[in-house]
């Protein structure tokens, strides 16, 4: 029983990484579905509160990372909060369309494309598309750090520190 829980555990956080491409996919909560997989069903005494602690700053933190990468990038290339209503569903269209890329090819041309609306210059409206792409992609980044850390911190809490 616990081979298949383990199974079940690496292909949740194989699937967090997945999530990165493709936003409808929950990363972190896939991260904390397999924590909280171990504990419920393997042992609850190797899952310190120093784990459980971490695993909820690190949350925190990856939110709030995510959101002010966007808000920076996306501000300080001069980007509408229509550009940002575009990129958000950029993203979600982007996740059917030419997977994985329509990821990062759908919010662009829909940003340009809204701030052409609104009577940028092209240019202006093309700095406005990149500083998404460049959003997007720090905040994917960033994401990515923090769950392998959060993983790793699991791990080490239950393999390691015993």
């Amino acid at each position: 029983m616990d081979f298949l829980i383990w199974l079940i555990i690496i292909l949740l956080f194989i699937f967090s990484f997945i999530g990165l491409i493709y936003p409808i996919i929950p990363s972190v909560v896939l991260v904390w579905l397999g924590v909280v997989l171990y504990y419920f069903f393997i042992s609850q005494a190797e899952v310190s509160w120093w784990s459980w602690a971490t695993l909820i700053v690190l949350t925190v933190v990856l939110f709030l990372t995510d959101y002010l990468a966007n808000l920076y990038f996306v501000q300080r290339s001069g980007g509408s909060k229509w550009g940002i209503r575009a990129a958000t569903i950029g993203v979600i269209i982007g996740c059917f369309v030419v997977p994985p890329f329509g990821i990062l090819i759908v919010p662009f041309i829909l940003v340009l494309l809204t701030e052409i609306i609104q009577r940028k210059t092209i240019t202006d409206s093309f700095k406005v598309a990149l500083g998404t792409l460049i959003a997007f992609l720090s905040g994917t980044f960033a994401k990515a750090l923090f769950q392998l850390v959060m993983i790793v911190v699991f791990i080490i809490d239950v393999f390691i520190i015993k």
